[in-house]
């Protein structure tokens, strides 16, 4: 009996999904909590120090790159991306309307998911955007919002062509070593042998695994190849896409934190105060007809960040329920949920995740999951 009940216990624990938070100030971590399994196979319990894969969220980290190129001067938010491209980008139903970075970080390129936004090595970002299914035929670009994760496998192209280096080695540069983060895109430049024996890995709700099960050891291609992976003969510029852009971000909460503080800090020498305000600036604000709002989850969008929560109605994107203004970005993929938040008026921020979260899990008070309901808000 006392076998049967100790496997019992061994087994419920060994399903148990991986929580991490972290709550900051301005100045500093104001608590950590991590629950859970980072490796069920292994038994290894999570904790803040810990990366993970945070879907959208990436999409943050890259608007502080493109910020940090354009404030060097080789990028502009609204100059038409064709001439860093070298092909001219345009809406095949619109082909007079220009198509700039600010477009294409605030989802209001005309671009859709209607072809796989993971396009992979040996293919041409050019080539897959040929296809007419990429395009929104109804709205030309500018006016309108559709949420579309191609939008950055764009943005990574021409940060390439803008650099002339590939996507991940230019954010390790522009950003991840300058703040001093142990994070990656797709387990490429910038994550250390530790950080990779630490990944988190991600399962669904039945509990497979879905993703980043390395064994302590990093992949044996760190992009996404249609086939083959000699990342050798990859030319800059072809196709940014193969590195996630979009989602591929590998980062522990505690990094993740140092990104809250710095927005919080206004730049703190990495971005000027201007950069960081254009940034959280809403660019878009859902008026009931100019934007899919995916069921009322995004209302207000910037360069790549969500602004919550917004009084119009079919909104439901009160995540907090505090009656507080938060800017920042939530995640979601392969069973994970997450988020970065910052209040800027108390200076306050949150940064956490949750793995293995059911598909349909609804709170109570918005689009979000019972999950990062639960999370963003501090034990009771």
């Amino acid at each position: 009996m006392r076998v049967a009940l100790l496997a019992l216990m061994l087994g419920g624990c060994a399903m148990r999904p991986a929580e991490v938070r972290v709550s900051f100030d301005t100045e500093r971590e104001t608590s950590v909590t991590a629950r859970g399994l980072a490796d069920r196979a292994t038994r290894r319990r999570v904790t803040a120090n810990d990366p993970v894969r945070v879907a959208s969220i990436s999409k943050l980290v890259v608007a502080l790159g493109v910020m940090r190129l354009v404030e060097a001067g080789k990028l502009d938010l609204d100059r038409d991306v064709s001439d860093w491209l070298g092909w001219r980008l345009r809406n095949p139903a619109h082909p007079q309307a220009p198509i700039t970075v600010r477009l294409l970080l605030s989802h209001r390129s005309s671009l859709t998911d209607g072809i796989d936004y993971i396009v992979p090595l040996g293919v041409r970002m050019q080539d897959a955007l040929a296809d007419p299914k990429a395009w929104d035929a109804a709205h030309a670009p500018g006016d309108y919002f559709r949420y579309t994760n191609l939008n950055f496998g764009v943005i990574a192209t021409v940060m390439e062509r803008a650099t002339g280096d590939r996507f991940d080695r230019v954010m390790a540069r522009e950003v991840l070593a300058p703040l001093k983060l142990d994070a990656c895109y797709n387990w490429g430049a910038g994550c250390s042998d530790a950080a990779v024996a630490r990944a988190v890995v991600l399962y669904r709700a039945n509990g497979n695994v879905a993703r980043d099960d390395l064994h302590g050891r990093r992949p044996d291609c760190p992009v996404v190849a249609a086939q083959g992976c000699d990342l050798a003969v990859y030319r800059a510029g072809d196709n940014g896409a193969i590195f996630s852009p979009q989602g591929g971000l590998r980062i522990s909460m505690r990094d993740l934190a140092r990104i809250g503080r710095m927005l919080l800090r206004n730049g703190d020498g990495f971005l000027t105060p201007a950069s960081v305000t254009a940034i959280e600036a809403a660019e878009w604000t859902f008026d009931d007809s100019n934007g899919d709002t995916s069921q009322g989850f995004y209302c207000r969008y910037g360069l790549a960040t969500q602004t919550i929560p917004t009084a119009v109605a079919g909104c439901e994107d009160d995540l907090f329920g505090d009656g507080r203004t938060w800017v920042g970005h939530a995640g979601d993929a392969y069973g994970l949920r997450s988020g970065l938040w910052i209040d800027r008026a108390s200076g306050r921020g949150v940064a956490f995740f949750a793995t293995a979260v059911p598909d349909g899990s609804k709170g109570r008070r918005s689009r979000f999951s019972a999950e990062e309901e639960r999370l963003a808000l501090p034990a009771r």
